[in-house]
């Protein structure tokens, strides 16, 4: 009976630690995703659930530089379950991505919102963007050849 009910409080706390939000510093974006635009994406394979593959242009950056909820340094290696919401504009709209997707584009932030359709892709202006978030959702796209 102390199994049981160890695992049932063990769990969440286990699942929601690993689903922490972590935060990017508008400046640290910046120089994080200095010089990659959208000719320095490369080709990636990402096999996803029921044995599907897909095929789509990512970002090269290997790990994410972020800070915690506490201002601690934290590195989050990215992958394809990583997701941003960026808040931007005077009205704090919300848009979310998948971070491998993401590349700068003059003043722009350009990402894509979308593994399956490649044109669904978003703009933001860097000035209007007031927070980053990040998270590893811990969905089931593991790369295949990054």
């Amino acid at each position: 009976m102390i199994k049981r009910s160890f695992l049932l409080i063990i769990f969440p706390v286990l699942f929601f630690a690993s689903c922490s939000n972590y935060y990017i510093p508008l400046e640290s974006f910046k120089t994080q995703l200095a010089g990659i635009d959208s000719s320095k994406m490369k080709d990636v394979a990402v096999k996803g659930p029921g044995f599907t593959t897909l095929h789509y242009k990512a970002n090269p950056i290997a790990v994410i530089y972020c800070i915690d909820q506490h201002n601690k340094p934290f590195q989050m290696v990215n992958s394809p379950s990583v997701e941003a919401k960026i808040t931007y504009g005077y009205k704090h709209e919300r848009a979310v991505f998948y971070f491998d997707k993401i590349y700068l584009s003059h003043n722009l932030m350009v990402g894509g919102q979308s593994r399956f359709l490649e044109t669904l892709n978003k703009s933001i202006l860097l000035d209007s963007i007031t927070k980053i978030e990040v998270q590893d959702k811990h969905k089931k796209f593991d790369y295949v050849n990054k």
